[in-house]
């Protein structure tokens, strides 16, 4: 099991944590290590059972978990494709395969723009950059003023416990381990970001993030919970047509985060990231 080590650093003066490990011994030699972007309300915690599996990296994303917060960013898909190219030269690595997961999707358009530092692609239940798709009903809360900074300061451990009974397919809420590690980090900071980034990303600015997607020729794994109330597995189905070389696993007993439903998913991911170069 590759040995974990914590990081921080500064990019512009903002404050970055990050997660690595080293490659596994039987990973091909000079594979591109992983790069995993959490989402919403989460951070590189959500990552952990990969990333003991494949090393790699896993920032906390600006604005969440212990990286910096404030508040003149807008938080916006734009600024997030900036921070990644930013973050990778910090980290000193020349190619990575991204793994991306809800927000986490911001990473698509960040390889759209450099496609030359990719090399693999996983897509987890992951935002959708892509026609046709409207914002859920937590997303349109979200997105509306006031209503949204409502919706935000009632958040406690009982209201996480019962909004999330719908985000996986167990019976129950989420984990207690998963509310532990989202309320730790769920401060005035991130609730900002979140509202922040939903209300600067309409579905016609999701759209535009994804109109160079068939130009991302590498290999690619989709991998979709299909009970997930949030993003229709048919958008699972669009993201896997419209790359090039991606394979579709589509999990009917698997919710949003489909590797609590199913553990199975890590070992998916571990294989195709550990997979022979084509």
């Amino acid at each position: 099991m590759p040995e974990r080590s914590d990081h921080t650093g500064e990019l512009d003066g903002l404050p970055i944590f990050w997660r690595s490990a080293g490659a596994p011994a039987d990973f091909p030699a000079g594979a591109a290590p992983p790069l995993y972007l959490h989402g919403v309300p989460t951070s590189s915690d959500e990552w952990l059972p990969f990333l003991e599996r494949t090393g790699g990296l896993a920032p906390d994303l600006p604005g969440f978990g212990r990286s910096g917060k404030p508040g003149s960013l807008r938080y916006t898909i734009a600024e997030y494709d900036r921070f990644l190219e930013c973050f990778i030269e910090l980290a000193g690595v020349q190619r990575v395969s991204l793994i991306m997961h809800d927000w986490g999707a911001v990473g698509l358009v960040f390889a759209q723009r450099r496609p030359e530092l990719i090399e693999r692609l996983v897509l987890i239940n992951a935002v959708t950059f892509l026609p046709g798709y409207r914002w859920h009903r937590t997303a349109r809360i979200w997105r509306t003023p006031v209503l949204g900074e409502l919706s935000m300061g009632i958040t406690s451990r009982r209201v996480l416990r019962l909004l999330s009974r719908e985000s996986n397919a167990t019976p129950g809420p989420m984990p207690e381990e998963w509310l532990d590690r989202v309320l730790e980090h769920l401060d005035q900071g991130t609730q900002r970001a979140i509202l922040r980034l939903y209300r600067s990303s309409p579905p016609d600015v999701l759209e535009a993030a994804g109109a160079r997607l068939g130009q991302l020729d590498v290999p690619a794994l989709v991998v979709w919970g299909m009970r997930d109330p949030y993003l229709p597995a048919r958008f699972g189905r669009a993201y896997a047509e419209a790359l090039p070389q991606a394979r579709l696993v589509e999990l009917p007993d698997a919710g949003h985060w489909p590797w609590l439903d199913r553990p199975d998913v890590v070992d998916s991911v571990v294989e195709f990231l550990g997979a022979a170069p084509t």
